[in-house]
């Protein structure tokens, strides 16, 4: 299902960082993501809701830039 507020994402495995960029334009990186976390947001009926109960409050993370 297509996310209002996430554009798109990337997961780089070997680093463990789940990339994110918002509608906004604004891209983070998501620190120490395990795989099974990752896959979970895959699944997510809501990636937004997600990113938002399960990853933002357990997880380090990183403005990158603005597109």
């Amino acid at each position: 299902m297509p996310s209002s507020v996430i554009l798109k994402y990337q997961y780089y495995k070997t680093e463990q960082i789940l990339e994110i960029t918002f509608v906004s334009g604004s891209v983070y990186h998501y620190k120490n993501v395990p795989e099974n976390v990752y896959q979970k947001f895959r699944q997510a009926r809501s990636r937004g809701l997600f990113l938002n109960e399960h990853i933002k409050p357990g997880f380090v993370y990183e403005k990158i830039s603005e597109e």
